[in-house]
């Protein structure tokens, strides 16, 4: 899969066809004294703690990006808690009140931000 001056052509071919296999699951050119090792870090299923299976190499972009129950913060009380509870948990959260500095009113968390433009 790379550029290989013709003049070395053949001993190339010959090296890497005793050398060098293509992975079955990604197609990279894995050595073959490596290639058990590369499936069993890169391919083998795992099942996150969200129940779902993948392989092992897409777990830590999974759990980061994409897990329903990976941790998020509140935005209104930076408390933190699973993904799939954020909703919920905002719609509660937000509905409290603070008074406003200004004006005295009881403002809704999730309205502080733009009262300012309304105040008074």
């Amino acid at each position: 899969k790379k550029d290989i001056p013709a003049v070395n052509f053949i001993i190339h071919e010959i090296h890497c066809r005793r050398n060098i296999e293509i992975c079955p699951y990604c197609s990279d050119s894995i050595p073959k004294s490596e290639m058990k090792n590369h499936i069993e870090s890169e391919h083998v299923q795992v099942t996150c703690k969200c129940r779902m299976k993948m392989e092992s190499s897409l777990l830590k972009d999974h759990e980061v990006s994409s897990c329903p129950l990976r941790p998020v913060l509140c935005q209104f009380c930076d408390i933190q808690l699973a993904f799939n509870k954020l909703q919920e948990h905002e719609l509660y959260c937000g509905a409290r009140t603070e008074p406003c500095g200004r004006c005295g009113r009881n403002v809704l968390l999730r309205e502080l931000k733009e009262h300012p433009q309304v105040c008074g």
